[in-house]
């Protein structure tokens, strides 16, 4: 899986420069793709458990939910305006299963990034998905928040999501950060009280492991996003009103502080549906 992987990668890359098709169109998912079965080869290999080999269906319904997650934020862009898609394929099935096949890796792509920054990292926090096989000091801990910090967390992240909506459309093309911050502090807290996974609870053990695999996982995957995007045929281009001229790939340089707290946005949308339709689940990012 690593080198089948690697070699997706690599001839996709190599054929968009070259302007092969389908490559060249459709770079953004192969390469994506290739990423995924990349990282999971390595992960699986260094621990002996991984998202595809060893969680097979809910890899397959973080995929599938990512679609809809992602969405979210298209719903957003539709406010501040901060981004567009060229290229796109004429014939509207097409282009709708393209949609669907780039925004389903999205979530599995910074959830096997993190994976992939832990073993790295050689972290030694990572929770085996058995529940008896992990140590009480490993669990989660009491779920709850205290209440005034989880209630201050809530409204300041309703405000971030509201506050494209409740200005003039001119305005509200600088409000990315709000929408990049946002579900953070809404669904974080609430995840901790319903006593799932949480970064509030990782914090407040002092196990911040995920919140750097994470990170670390947002900042990579932002970069590889932008890399092939750059040369591709169908792709997306930035219209965000700061430091336009000064661009990495397509992305202004301040975007790129975006996608590591976009990495912790998806770890908390993720296990937020996740919590509303069972209480398990392969434990995310350790």
């Amino acid at each position: 899986m690593i080198w089948a992987g690697l070699a997706i990668m690599v001839v996709s890359e190599t054929a968009t420069l070259l302007r092969i098709e389908p490559f060249w169109s459709w770079n953004t998912p192969i390469a994506w793709t290739g990423f995924i079965l990349f990282a999971d080869g390595i992960v699986y290999r260094a621990r002996g458990d991984s998202w595809i080999r060893s969680a097979p269906r809910e890899f397959a319904a973080l995929a599938l939910v990512s679609i809809p997650l992602w969405l979210v934020f298209e719903g957003f862009n539709l406010v501040i305006d901060n981004w567009n898609y060229t290229g796109l394929p004429e014939n509207f099935l097409l282009r709708q299963f393209g949609y669907a096949w780039s925004f389903g890796t999205i979530w599995p792509a910074i959830f096997e990034g993190a994976e992939l920054i832990a073993v790295l990292r050689l972290s030694r926090s990572y929770l085996p998905d058995r529940p008896d096989l992990r140590k009480p000091s490993d669990l989660p801990g009491p779920p709850g928040v205290p209440g005034p910090p989880a209630f201050v967390s809530i409204a300041i992240g309703t405000a971030m999501l509201v506050s494209p909506f409740v200005v003039s459309p001119a305005d509200a093309r600088y409000l990315a950060a709000p929408v990049w911050l946002g579900f953070i502090f809404l669904l974080d807290p609430i995840n901790a009280r319903l006593g799932a996974e949480s970064l509030w609870v990782d914090a407040r053990a002092r196990r911040y492991q995920r919140i750097g695999n994470l990170a670390l996982s947002g900042l990579l995957c932002g970069v590889l996003w932008e890399f092939w995007n750059y040369w591709a045929a169908a792709k997306w281009h930035y219209t965000v009103p700061i430091m336009e001229r000064w661009k990495i790939f397509e992305m202004p340089l301040p975007g790129y502080f975006g996608f590591p707290p976009f990495a912790l946005e998806c770890f908390a949308m993720y296990v937020f549906v996740r919590r509303l339709v069972t209480r398990g689940g392969r434990a995310i990012a350790r």
